[in-house]
């Protein structure tokens, strides 16, 4: 293959289970299995110290904000850039541990250069080196959309992660 590519850091986790028939989802342990407490979700809203998202509602910038605003119930100070988003995700963690689960993670920021992909990971890994509690984001997929996610995030991790985003 080529050189190694780089390791997802420990907040970021890949699940490739298929779909639960009712729409639910369960959130992964650090183990790939079910994690204690993490429950069913019903129809893609709050679980427990966490939320989901839809990739297909976030394939641009505008509408991740979006999205994120919505499903993490965000400030109205929330200004929809990524400094905005580093602040936001900052306080939120003061309130106790965050788990985000993005479905059909494969299509997140899609439509996008995959810069942006890399500035939302700069901003996650900055937050998780800072918090107070824990963050952790679940990227789930079919287990055909993994490898070609892993790739895409491996190429973004080449380079930073964990440090301030610049202006965006």
């Amino acid at each position: 293959m080529g050189a190694a590519s780089p390791q997802a850091p420990a907040w970021l986790v890949y699940d490739g289970l298929p779909p639960e028939p009712d729409g639910g989802a369960v959130v992964p342990g650090s183990d790939g299995g079910p994690q204690p407490g993490g429950g069913a979700l019903a129809g893609g809203g709050a679980l427990p110290g966490g939320v989901l998202i839809h990739g297909t509602q976030a394939r641009a910038r505008a509408g991740l904000h979006e999205t994120l605003a919505g499903a993490l119930e965000l400030p109205g100070w929330y200004g929809r850039n990524w400094d905005a988003l580093a602040d936001a995700l900052a306080d939120r963690l003061d309130a106790g541990p965050l788990t985000v689960v993005v479905t059909d993670a494969a299509d997140l920021l899609a439509d996008e250069p995959p810069a942006q992909l890399g500035t939302l990971l700069d901003v996650l890994g900055a937050v998780a080196a800072g918090g107070h509690e824990t963050l952790r984001v679940v990227l789930r997929d079919h287990p055909d959309r993994l490898p070609a996610l892993r790739d895409r995030v491996a190429a973004v991790l080449g380079r930073r992660v964990g440090t301030p985003p610049s202006a965006g």
